[in-house]
C-alpha cells in the first residue's frame, strides 16, 4: 500500500494507550526493566532501558552485533502484540520501485515459495492486522496478533519475505507492470499496460487532493528522494525493469539498513532468538548508502503551477482552484523543536478560533483548507502548509495576502492562554484515551523520526516535552511568536503552489499513456511480441493453477477460543424511564458517554437533511456560547463531541431496522460535569441563527464528501447496489450514499441557504428530547457512581413531548434487548428499541452507473440474504471469506489488475461482491457470476473452509477498546448469549452448508440482486437499457 501525505503531530498520530485490566508496573514492564545496558541476548546488545510511565510502557533499545541492525522493544501489558520491520528506501526516480518491491516481496520467498504467502496467511492466522506501507523514504511491514504461536508463524513469513524473497519475473509482471494483450489468449487483441501497482497509482491520482500533496512535496524538497513519487507515476512505472527491482532489494533490504520493532506483552528473548536464527545470522554488515541529505535552503521564495481534472461534484465549477503557501521547517530529529512546531501548527489552523481559520475559511473565498494543511513530519525536514481549495482563480492573490497578513498578526499578538491550555489538554487526554491498535500507532508515530536516526525513545517521552514547552512559555511569553517570525515571517524557503482544473486533463493523461504505450510497442521485434504473448499465457496459467500452500505455517480451528469473554453490563432507569447502560472498564481515568435518539417521528421530507444537522449541531454555538466559545469549551473539557446518523439492522428480520442519531463524547473524569453541561446546552438551546457560519460548514462538508469518493468508491457502489434490497437500504443511501453527496453539492450551490437552515429547528424538535432516548457510560467502577448523578441531571434537564408523537412510518415494532437472567452479563431493566418495519416491502433489482471522471472503476453487487440470528448468516459469512481468498482475489486482482476486490457479509444480511480501483467493469461483474458458480459447485476443500473460519474469527475476536465494550448490546441489542450462539454457528459451518447457501441465496433468480458501478463512460453499460446512467 502506498502511503502519501502527512504525518500529524502527537495530537493525531499517537491516539492513546490500550491499557489492559492490569495497572502500570505489571509483568511485561517489570520483565523489561530487569535488562541491563551492555547485556547480550541472542547476538543483540542492550543499549538502553527506559521507563515511560505516561504511556505505561518500558522501552528497550538494542543493536545486532554483526549487522548493526537497530531494534526497539516496547514492553506493555497489552495482549495485542505487534512486529514491524522498516527499511530506509530512497528512490531517485518515479518508477515506483520501492512500491512495486513492497508488493513483490510478498509474492513468495525462499522458505515459503508458494505464490502470495502474504494473502494466504490472512486465512491461516488470527492476526488483528497485516499490511505493508511504502512511504516517501521508508517501507514498513507490520503485523499484530493476540496469539503467541500465530506471532511466531507470522514473524517467520515476514522475515523470509523481506530478506529472502523469490522476486520472480512473473510476480513483477503481475504486481508492477507488463505489456499484455487485452485478451491474453488472443494475440490479435491490442497490447495494453497492466499491473496491480500501475492500476493502483492510476486510481490514486484520480484524487485531486493527492495530486496537489504530491506536487507540494516534490517542489518544496527538490534536491533528493522527495522530488520523485515513491509510489510510482503511472507514466514512469513502465520504465522499471525486473533487474532494477532486484538491485534495489539487494541495496535496501539488508539488516544494516533495517529497524526492527516489537510491542506488547510477549517475551523479548523469543523474538530476538527467532529473528537472529531465521534472518540476521545469514548476513554480514554493509554500509547502506540510503541517507537522505538535508535539503539546501532557498535564498528566495518559489512559485509553481499544476493542473488537475475538474471535479464534477464540486459546488461551483468556476471555483475549483487550489492555492497554498508552504514553508520548510527544522529537521524532524530535533525532538523538542519538532514538538513545538507541531503544536504551533495546531494553534495556527485548528478549529474556528485559530487565526488561519478566521482569515481563510471565514473569508468566503474558498470551501476548505488546501490539502496537506498544517504540520507534515514525514520527511527529513518537516514543513508547514496553509491555503484554500475551491477558490476562483482571480482570488489567488487575495489568499496569499491573507496568509502573509495573518502571519504578521500572529507574530505580533501571539495566542490566547486558553487556546494553548486546550491544546495541552488534548495531548493529555489523547495519551489516556485507549485504542486497540496502540502498537500500530506507535510504530507509525516513530517511523519517520527513527528512519533519519533520531532516538525513538526520546520521541515517546511526551510528558517531558509538555513540561519543557510550559517552561519555555513561562520563561519567554513570546516564545511562540519568535518561532512564527523565524519559520514563517523570515523564511525564504517558501513555496506558493497553485492548482487549477483543466477540462482536457483526463484526455491528456490518456493521450500520454497512449504515447508511452506506442513508444514501448514500436521498438518490439516480432520475437519480442511472441515472447509477450507467451509470457501472458504463462502468467494466466500460473494464476489459474491450484495453489499448494502446505509450506506455510498455520493455526488450526482448534486454536480458536470456543467461548467468548463476556462483558458485565448494568442497565438502570434514570430520570424516570430513560435506560442508561453502565459498563465498568479500565478506562485510565477517561469517561465515555453516548446517547441514542430515535428518528421515528421525523417527517420524511426532513430525512435527507439529518446528516447535515448532525455535522453542524456541535459547531454553531449553544446556550450563551457562540460557536467560537463552544469550540473552545469542547477542546478544553472533552476529547471531542460527535453526532452521527445511524441505521441499525434488526438481528432477526431484514425488513425491520432502527433509525436514530448517536451522540458520543469522552472526557477526563475531572471534566465530566462540564462535558454533560455542554450536552445539556446543545440539546436544550442549540443555535441555528448564524447563517454565515452555516454556509462555511456546508461548503466544507460538501467539499469533504466530494474529495472522499476516490478512496471510498467501492463503499458508495455497495450502498447504491443495496438500496432497493431492504427497507433500510434506501435510508442508508439517503444518509451516506451518492444521494447525500449530490444533495450537499446542491445545498452548497444555493445563493439563499435560509430554507435549509430553517429545517434544522424542525429536526431538533423530533430529536433533541427525552422521548426515545437511551444512554451508555463506560468508565472505571469508581467513576460510574459519579457518572450516574451527572447523567441523571442531564436527562432531567431535557424536555419531553406533552403527547406521544406519531411515527412517520405506519408500521412499528417494539423489541427488547436481552438483559437480566436471559441476557448473560447484563443486569437490570430491558432496553426497548422501537423498530420500523414494512410488511409490504418487495425487494427489486436496480442497476446504476455513476459517471465519474476516473480512469478506474468501483464495482458493487449486493444480494439480500439472511439476518444475524439465522444459522445461514454464519454460513454466508464463511462463504464470503472463502470466495474472496480462493476465487475473487485471483480473478479480480491477479488477473484483472484491480487494486482490491472480494466478498463480505454485513450485519444487516446484505452480501456484497466488490472491486476497488478496477480497470474492468462488466468483466468484473462476470467474475462475480463465476465466483457464485464456483461456490455452488463446492470447489473447495475442508482445509479451505478451516482457513476461512480462521480469517472470520480474527475479525470476530478482534480486540475491543474499553471505550467500546458493550456497544453491541447498546446499539444492536446483541447479548453475549446471542453472540455465543452465532459463534457456535460459525464453528459448525460445513461444506454442505456452504454449497446450500450459495444456491439458496446467490444463484440467479434466487434472491434479489442490486448492481452499481462508479467510473468512466462505458459503452456496454450505456447500450444496456437495464442500467440507469447518472
Amino acid at each position: 500500500m502506498w502511503r502519501c501525505g502527512r504525518a500529524a503531530g502527537p495530537l493525531r498520530r499517537l491516539s492513546g494507550a490500550n491499557l489492559g485490566a492490569r495497572r502500570w508496573g505489571s509483568t511485561a514492564c517489570e520483565r523489561a526493566l530487569r535488562y541491563q545496558v551492555g547485556e547480550k541476548i541472542h547476538e543483540f546488545t542492550v543499549n538502553q532501558v527506559t521507563s515511560i510511565p505516561e504511556l505505561f510502557l518500558t522501552a528497550v533499545r538494542l543493536s545486532h552485533d554483526s549487522t548493526k541492525a537497530q531494534y526497539l522493544h516496547l514492553a506493555r501489558e497489552d495482549p495485542n502484540n505487534l512486529f514491524s520491520v522498516q527499511f530506509r528506501t530512497t528512490p531517485m526516480d518515479s518508477t515506483g520501485v520501492p512500491h512495486v518491491l513492497e508488493h513483490t516481496v510478498l509474492c513468495g520467498s525462499k522458505r515459503y515459495p508458494c505464490r502470495d504467502p502474504f494473502f494466504k496467511m490472512l486465512n491461516r492466522s488470527l492476526s488483528t492486522f497485516m499490511n505493508a506501507f511504502t512511504a516517501s523514504d521508508y517501507t514498513l511491514y507490520p503485523f499484530s496478533t493476540q496469539n503467541h504461536k500465530d506471532f511466531q508463524n507470522l514473524l517467520s513469513v515476514y522475515l523470509d519475505a523481506a530478506f529472502f524473497p523469490c522476486l520472480r519475473e512473473l510476480d513483477f509482471w503481475q504486481e508492477g507492470w507488463r505489456l499484455e494483450h487485452e485478451n491474453p489468449s488472443d494475440p490479435q487483441t491490442p497490447l495494453i499496460f497492466k499491473g496491480v501497482v500501475f492500476n493502483e497509482m492510476k486510481g490514486a491520482f484520480t484524487d485531486n487532493e493527492r495530486i496537489f500533496s504530491q506536487h507540494l512535496q516534490n517542489r518544496l524538497l527538490p534536491d533528493h528522494t522527495y522530488s520523485v513519487i515513491s509510489g510510482g507515476d503511472p507514466l514512469c512505472i513502465p520504465d522499471l525493469t525486473w533487474e532494477q527491482l532486484k538491485q534495489f532489494h539487494a541495496t535496501h533490504y539488508h539488516p544494516s539498513n533495517a529497524r526492527f520493532f516489537t510491542y506488547g506483552n510477549f517475551p523479548l528473548e523469543q523474538h530476538l532468538k527467532q529473528i537472529q536464527e531465521e534472518a540476521l545470522s545469514k548476513f554480514e554488515k554493509i554500509e547502506p548508502r540510503t541517507i537522505v541529505p538535508a535539503q539546501k535552503p532557498w535564498d528566495k521564495p518559489r512559485e509553481f503551477h499544476v493542473t488537475c481534472g475538474p471535479d464534477s461534484l464540486a459546488a461551483d465549477s468556476s471555483k475549483q482552484t487550489t492555492v497554498s503557501v508552504s514553508f520548510l521547517l527544522s529537521d524532524i530529529t530535533d525532538t523538542f523543536e519538532a514538538f513545538t512546531l507541531s503544536l504551533l501548527s495546531s494553534l495556527l489552523i485548528g478549529g474556528p478560533n485559530s487565526p488561519f481559520y478566521k482569515a481563510l475559511i471565514e473569508s468566503g473565498l474558498g470551501t476548505d483548507f488546501s490539502p496537506d494543511v498544517g504540520y507534515n513530519g514525514h520527511t527529513r525536514e518537516a514543513y508547514f502548509s496553509v491555503g484554500l481549495q475551491g477558490i476562483s482563480e482571480k482570488d489567488v492573490g487575495k489568499v496569499r495576502d491573507l496568509i502573509d497578513r495573518t502571519i504578521e498578526e500572529v507574530a505580533e499578538k501571539g495566542f490566547e492562554d486558553d487556546r494553548i491550555e486546550a491544546l495541552l489538554h488534548k495531548i493529555e487526554i489523547q495519551m489516556k484515551h485507549q485504542s486497540v491498535s496502540f502498537g500500530l500507532a506507535l510504530t507509525s508515530y516513530i517511523a519517520s523520526y527513527w528512519n533519519h536516526d533520531g532516538d525513538p525513545v526520546e520521541l515517546l517521552k511526551l510528558g517531558g516535552q509538555v513540561e519543557q514547552f510550559r517552561r519555555c512559555l513561562k520563561e519567554d511569553p513570546k516564545f511562540l511568536q519568535e518561532k512564527v517570525k523565524q519559520y514563517f515571517k523570515s523564511n525564504q524557503h517558501k513555496l506558493t503552489l497553485t492548482m487549477k482544473p483543466d477540462d482536457k486533463y483526463s484526455e491528456k493523461q490518456t493521450q500520454m499513456e497512449t504515447e508511452k504505450l506506442k513508444q514501448k510497442v514500436s521498438v518490439l521485434s516480432q520475437e519480442d511480441k511472441q515472447r509477450i504473448y507467451e509470457k501472458g499465457l504463462e502468467l494466466q496459467t500460473e494464476q489459474s493453477k491450484p495453489q499448494d500452500a502446505s509450506c506455510l505455517p498455520a493455526l488450526k480451528v482448534s486454536d480458536i477460543t470456543p467461548s467468548l469473554v463476556g462483558t458485565e453490563l448494568e442497565v438502570a432507569l434514570a430520570a424516570g424511564d430513560t435506560p442508561v447502560q453502565y459498563c465498568a472498564q479500565p478506562t485510565n481515568g477517561v469517561i465515555y458517554f453516548r446517547a441514542f435518539s430515535s428518528l421515528n417521528s421525523l417527517p420524511e421530507e426532513l430525512r435527507p437533511y439529518v446528516p447535515l444537522f448532525c455535522s453542524v449541531l456541535t459547531k454553531l454555538g449553544c446556550g450563551l456560547l457562540n460557536y467560537r466559545e463552544q469550540a473552545q469549551q469542547i477542546e478544553l473539557k472533552t476529547g471531542g463531541m460527535t453526532v452521527s446518523p445511524h441505521v441499525l439492522p434488526d438481528d432477526s428480520n431484514l425488513d425491520s431496522y432502527e433509525q436514530g442519531v448517536l451522540f458520543s463524547s469522552y472526557c477526563l473524569d475531572r471534566n465530566l460535569p462540564d462535558m454533560m453541561h455542554l450536552w445539556t446546552e446543545i440539546f436544550n438551546s442549540p443555535c441555528f441563527e448564524e447563517e454565515e457560519r452555516f454556509k462555511v460548514l456546508v461548503k466544507m462538508a460538501a467539499q469533504e464528501l466530494s474529495n472522499g469518493i476516490p478512496d471510498s468508491g467501492h463503499l458508495y457502489a455497495a450502498l447504491r447496489a443495496a438500496r432497493t434490497l431492504t427497507p433500510a437500504g434506501d435510508l442508508k443511501e439517503t444518509f451516506s450514499g451518492m444521494d447525500q453527496v449530490r444533495l450537499m453539492k446542491r445545498i452548497a450551490e444555493m445563493t439563499d441557504i435560509k430554507p435549509v437552515l430553517r429545517k434544522l429547528p424542525r429536526i431538533q424538535k423530533h430529536l433533541l428530547n427525552r422521548d426515545h432516548l437511551r444512554c451508555s457510560v463506560n468508565a472505571t467502577p469508581q467513576q460510574l457512581s459519579q457518572s450516574e448523578q451527572v447523567v441523571e441531571s442531564f436527562l432531567r434537564s431535557l424536555s419531553r413531548s406533552k403527547k406521544e408523537r406519531k411515527p412517520a412510518r405506519p408500521h412499528m415494532v417494539e423489541k427488547t434487548s436481552p438483559s437480566g437472567p436471559s441476557g448473560s452479563g447484563c443486569r437490570g431493566p430491558q432496553i426497548i428499541r422501537k423498530l420500523v418495519t414494512d410488511p409490504t416491502f418487495k425487494p427489486c433489482q436496480m442497476k446504476t452507473h455513476f459517471l465519474l471522471p476516473f480512469p478506474v472503476n468501483y464495482v458493487g453487487e449486493c444480494v439480500r440474504t439472511a439476518p444475524y440470528t439465522d444459522p445461514d448468516h454464519a454460513s454466508l459469512k464463511i462463504l464470503a471469506r472463502l470466495m474472496t481468498s480462493k476465487f475473487l482475489h485471483t480473478e479480480i486482482r491477479e488477473k484483472g489488475g484491480a487494486y482490491g476486490g472480494g466478498a463480505k457479509l454485513s450485519h444487516n444480511g446484505i452480501f456484497t461482491l466488490y472491486s476497488y480501483r478496477d480497470p474492468q467493469s462488466t468483466e468484473t461483474l462476470q467474475s462475480f457470476s463465476k465466483a457464485v458458480d464456483w461456490a455452488k459447485a463446492g470447489r473447495f476443500s475442508q482445509q479451505d473452509i478451516d482457513e476461512a473460519k480462521l480469517s472470520v474469527f480474527s475479525a470476530v475476536d478482534a480486540p475491543v477498546a474499553p471505550s467500546d465494550q458493550g456497544m453491541d448490546h447498546f446499539l444492536y441489542g446483541l447479548s453475549d448469549e446471542m453472540k455465543q450462539a452465532h459463534r457456535e454457528q460459525l464453528f459448525a459451518v460445513s461444506h454442505e452448508d456452504l454449497v446450500r447457501v450459495s444456491s439458496k441465496y446467490l444463484g440467479v433468480g434466487k434472491s434479489t440482486h442490486g448492481l452499481a458501478v462508479l467510473g468512466p463512460e462505458n459503452t456496454k453499460l450505456a447500450k444496456d437499457p437495464s442500467w440507469i446512467v447518472r
